[in-house]
């Protein structure tokens, strides 16, 4: 099922973490693709995509209280600053969207518009805050975003040879890894957690094919930040595929 496949998703991706540098050594990576991205993918995101939120509803559903941050192993710096959280400060202040930025957009509750900007640009559209995320490929040199909301986000498929993560889905052959930093310093929760503009944010985007059809984006989400974060914070969110734009609402960045 869906929940056995996110935890799935997770303990490789803590996995990997640790063993990359051994792989490194022990299998060097292929070539380079030098198709364009677009053309090179191993699955079709583009499309209307619906939040599942299955776990962290509390959190996510609706702002936590000030100082409610279990599970986050922060700081004496960052607990100082989300204990001192007033969302009034953020609305005088201009800074509505601070929970909606690319540390934690995927974890809000929302719906996602992909498309293809061009051949090595894939657009990340979300209603939740009328939000807009550049995934670049290749090397590009834009450095359009740098300190926004959003930072820039460098993008590459990784192939996999084919399998499963058991009965009830079949995963496609790739994934899409996402490498963001210069972000404008935002919010892990809307209660006012810190991340910094050191933080750096790593993701996995996968698609799994239900037996009926039905297909799911899940995204596999560490955020890193050595300022105010004593270890990283790891996540994995799921979309659902709509086959039309209804419910499709951009809507302001609010503090509650």
């Amino acid at each position: 099922m869906i929940r056995d496949r996110v935890m799935l998703s997770l303990c490789i991706a803590v996995l990997a973490t640790m063993a990359l540098p051994v792989c490194a050594q022990m299998f060097p990576p292929p070539p380079p693709d030098a198709r364009p991205a677009k053309v090179a993918a191993p699955f079709d995101m583009t499309g209307y995509w619906v939040s599942i939120v299955t776990e962290d509803w509390r959190y996510r559903m609706r702002t936590p209280p000030t100082g409610d941050y279990p599970g986050l192993f922060l700081n004496p710096q960052a607990r100082q600053l989300a204990d001192a959280w007033d969302p009034e400060r953020d609305i005088a202040a201009g800074e509505e969207c601070r929970g909606y930025g690319a540390g934690a957009i995927m974890r809000t509750p929302t719906r996602l518009h992909i498309t293809w900007t061009d051949e090595n640009t894939l657009k990340i559209e979300t209603d939740a805050g009328t939000q807009t995320r550049n995934l670049r490929f290749g090397n590009p040199e834009n450095t359009d975003g740098a300190g926004s909301w959003q930072g820039i986000s460098r993008a590459g498929w990784v192939m996999q040879g084919q399998g499963g993560f058991g009965s009830g889905g079949q995963p496609s052959s790739g994934s899409l890894k996402v490498v963001t930093t210069d972000m404008r310093p935002g919010y892990i929760r809307k209660n006012g957690v810190p991340y910094s503009s050191n933080a750096r944010v790593t993701e996995y985007f996968d698609l799994v094919t239900e037996a009926n059809g039905d297909q799911y984006l899940i995204v596999v989400t560490l955020l890193e930040d050595p300022e105010y974060l004593l270890a990283p914070v790891l996540t994995s969110s799921n979309f659902r595929k709509q086959t039309d734009n209804k419910g499709w609402n951009p809507t302001p960045c609010t503090v509650r």
